[in-house]
């Protein structure tokens, strides 16, 4: 309806799943990655999880045009079936033909037989055959355990089906239930797609209208696609549903941009997103009967700052004053006079009050003096949490004893240190350059928790950016015999080790003796970092091996979410 109005040659914000319309997230990248790794894997299972909406769908049309030729492929995408009619679903996809010898229908036996005869069959010809299944969080754990078993028929060198499991993170949970450990152990490559960055979020929006044929200014100002970031929360099918309904709200509106209102109205409508001007009044009413009229009062002063955007075009203050006035119940003349918003006192009182409830934080500014040479303190922390006696000496040297290392890093980033989820030592630098260290023992989206003295404060992410330049510390568990190098031929109990281990995590119950060189330990290695979205360099150093703790249950210590 509005795609010729806005110069476009189709409706760019869609809801089904169009490869065309991809737009290629980092996230999405490493997802497509797995999949396409979990094809040439050697069978067995890959998992992809991620919340409504966040393009897990459209990631997987992607695969299936990419998928390699000689690859036979079996899509369901309405799992709520029983075991026998899964397994006829299946033979359908593959057109395998089936019979019953006798009385009555087909059982779970001629499926599988069948099933298994064609395996053979299209193996010997040199096919892969891939089953991928959708919402598999519908899956019930017996057509879970019967996929596994599916995945028995193998041959020295690979499993004969490949099982792409797609869904919710319901699904990571059902298979972390003790019944299905076994399938879990079979999980090759697994990947949790998660939502778009703020940044990302716009890149989205120019890149959908790209696609659909934009030639001219965007159609968004910047009002409206900071509101557009907030409504959404980065997932891509808000995404699409708040800016369809947008661009049909301008288009009705006669207006060649989307504004503020427009995108408020469009979540109102699609999300079911309150009124903002409601909102405010509820508080303001709420806070008048609870506080008082001083309360009121620095809500109302709270209300003039959040309705007037300044970055909003067209906003003069008479029309903030009037909406404010609407809100209240009072005029704007009488606002204007209002005693409540001419007070400091009032608004610095409400101010207090609303910042008791918060989590302490912590200001770098005012505090960076008090962190300055304390690295040991921060050590000894770190080594309580990890039940290590520091003693009176170095704690590296301490914790070595106990086959645990220190590793340090100059170039860490926040992503990689959310990718490790563990606890440690950052190293702070002023303008100066003077060093400070602080414990670090949670992220969340915006803030870090930085455990000072025994207690914890939060401290925001773009405060600690102006402090951190990526050194960071941690300890990590070592392999037995480990002694910084894991090869065949050198390390011989830390590379059986290494090798046992990798074999659990890809589903391989076959001994690793006679399989253990140094070209097959270096391609296990390999394989196991492009499932963890590592640097595939076959070396298994520090980062590597602490990855390789999570996925095999190495109990450690973790970051905490925060707030």
């Amino acid at each position: 309806m509005y795609a010729r109005y806005f110069g476009l040659k189709q409706p760019p914000f869609s809801i089904a799943p169009d490869p065309r319309y991809l737009f290629m997230s980092e996230r999405h990248r490493e997802a497509l990655a797995h999949l396409l790794y979990g094809v040439r894997g050697g069978g067995g299972f890959v998992l992809l999880t991620g919340e409504v909406g966040t393009g897990k769908t459209t990631v997987c049309r992607c695969f299936l045009e990419q998928i390699p030729k000689r690859c036979n492929v079996a899509y369901i995408f309405n799992p709520k079936l029983t075991v026998e009619e899964l397994l006829r679903t299946v033979c359908t996809e593959f057109r395998i033909p089936y019979e019953h010898v006798g009385p009555g229908v087909p059982t779970v036996k001629d499926y599988v037989d069948a099933l298994n005869e064609f395996l053979l069959r299209t193996h010997a010809v040199g096919q892969n055959n891939v089953l991928i299944i959708d919402e598999a969080q519908n899956l019930s754990a017996d057509v879970l355990e019967q996929l596994r078993l599916l995945t028995n028929l193998e041959t020295n060198e690979r499993k004969l089906l490949q099982i792409i499991l797609i869904g919710q993170p319901e699904l990571r949970a059902l298979l972390a239930r003790p019944e299905l450990q076994q399938l879990a152990q079979r999980v090759i490559a697994r990947y949790h797609l998660g939502a778009l960055s703020d940044a990302e979020t716009t890149q989205y929006v120019r890149h959908r209208l790209a696609v659909a044929g934009l030639t001219q200014a965007l159609p968004f100002d910047a009002a409206a696609l900071r509101r557009l970031v907030h409504y959404s929360r980065g997932v891509p099918r808000r995404i699409n549903l708040l800016a369809d309904r947008a661009l049909l709200g301008a288009y009705a509106k006669g207006q060649a941009v989307v504004d503020r209102r427009i995108m408020e109205a469009a979540a109102r409508e699609v999300l079911d997103a309150p009124d903002l001007a409601a909102v405010r009044r509820k508080r303001y009413e709420r806070a008048a009967l609870l506080g008082g009229g001083a309360a009121a009062g620095a809500l109302l002063v709270g209300a003039i700052a959040l309705f007037v955007d300044r970055n909003a075009p067209g906003t003069t203050t008479a029309e903030s004053a009037a909406t404010i006035a609407a809100a209240s119940g009072a005029p704007p003349a009488s606002l204007a006079m209002s005693p409540a918003v001419a007070s400091p006192v009032s608004a610095a009182a409400g101010a207090a009050n609303s910042a008791s409830a918060e989590p302490p934080v912590f200001d770098l500014a005012t505090g960076f003096a008090s962190l300055v040479g304390n690295e040991r303190q921060a050590w000894r922390e770190l080594a309580q949490a990890w039940h290590v006696d520091a003693g009176d000496g170095d704690p590296c040297t301490a914790a070595y004893k106990q086959q645990i290392h220190c590793y340090r890093s100059g170039a860490a980033t926040l992503a990689l240190i959310r990718q490790l989820d563990r606890p440690g030592v950052l190293t702070l630098r002023d303008g100066g350059n003077r060093a400070a260290h602080a414990l670090l023992v949670g992220l969340s989206e915006k803030n870090a928790t930085l455990r000072i003295g025994g207690v914890a404060h939060d401290v925001p992410l773009v405060a600690l950016a102006d402090y951190w330049r990526g050194e960071y510390a941690t300890f990590w568990r070592a392999p037995p015999g480990y002694t910084g190098t894991i090869s065949s031929s050198r390390s011989g109990s830390a590379a059986r080790w290494l090798a046992l281990q990798l074999a659990t995590v890809r589903g391989d119950a076959r001994p690793v003796g006679d399989r253990l060189d140094d070209a097959t330990l270096k391609g296990w290695i390999h394989a196991f970092q492009l499932t963890q979205g590592l640097p595939s360099d076959g070396v298994a150093g520090p980062i590597t091996l602490m990855q390789l703790n999570r996925a095999i249950g190495i109990e450690e210590p973790r970051l905490s979410s925060g707030k």
